[in-house]
């Protein structure tokens, strides 16, 4: 999952950063409105946090704007304004929720769940299955054959990509937007040498293979007759 992050204040944004990349989240961070408003046009996110005291254009005239642009993307305000009219104006402006600094990171992470959960229900299952491997998106677990595979923050984040688009070719440069931020070397081989070990631990002890590689093109995931 992509998240734009728009904070100026530098260790709440180092601190989100963070944290959301450890949870396997691509993330992009933009330190003022202006600068969220040309990332936000011009790049393709599953949900945007924004917070309201922003410098060049603040956080209710950027989530405005967006809104006026037809950007549909799901945005959590973020902002140390509490009073009921304060989250009322966030809301208004655009913003589907509100969430008030300080805040538990466990809580900003749950409400970027259900957030995509409730904006686009079909887009967001609690689950995902292909063949005999399945992804529990809840509890951040994978199974093969009723076995749980362990795996780190991206190679969830990459596995969960594959399996939101099985029999589908992904390109590099797809997974590369898609599950890492836009400040991508695109002459990386980050993305082969996770593709291997994802290979590694969902085929290799398996007699079906799952993830395939079509040359020249990319790689896609399904089961195989």
């Amino acid at each position: 999952m992509r998240v734009l992050l728009v904070e100026d204040d530098r260790q709440t944004a180092k601190f989100i950063v963070k944290g959301l990349q450890q949870e396997g989240f691509a993330v992009d961070h933009a330190a003022d409105g202006l600068a969220g408003l040309d990332l936000a046009a011009t790049e393709s996110y599953d949900a945007a946090i924004i917070d309201i005291m922003l410098p060049k254009l603040d956080g209710l005239a950027l989530i405005d704007e967006l809104r006026k642009q037809g950007i549909l993307t799901p945005i959590i305000v973020l902002s140390a304004r509490s009073s009921v009219d304060d989250r009322i104006r966030g809301l208004q402006a655009g913003g589907d929720d509100y969430l008030v600094k300080p805040f538990a990171f466990s809580e900003l992470v749950a409400r970027i769940q259900a957030l995509m959960r409730r904006v686009n229900p079909a887009a967001e299952p609690t689950t995902l299955t292909v063949g005999e491997l399945r992804m529990d998106l809840v509890k951040r677990k994978v199974y093969r054959g009723g076995r749980e595979i362990e795996l780190q923050p991206k190679e969830f984040a990459l596995l969960e990509y594959l399996m939101r688009n099985p029999g589908r070719v992904l390109s590099k440069t797809m997974i590369m937007e898609h599950v890492w931020d836009y400040n991508f070397d695109p002459e990386t081989n980050v993305v082969e040498a996770r593709i291997c070990r994802l290979r590694d631990k969902i085929d290799r002890s398996f007699n079906t293979r799952l993830i395939h590689t079509t040359r020249g093109v990319g790689y896609v995931l399904e089961e195989k007759k």
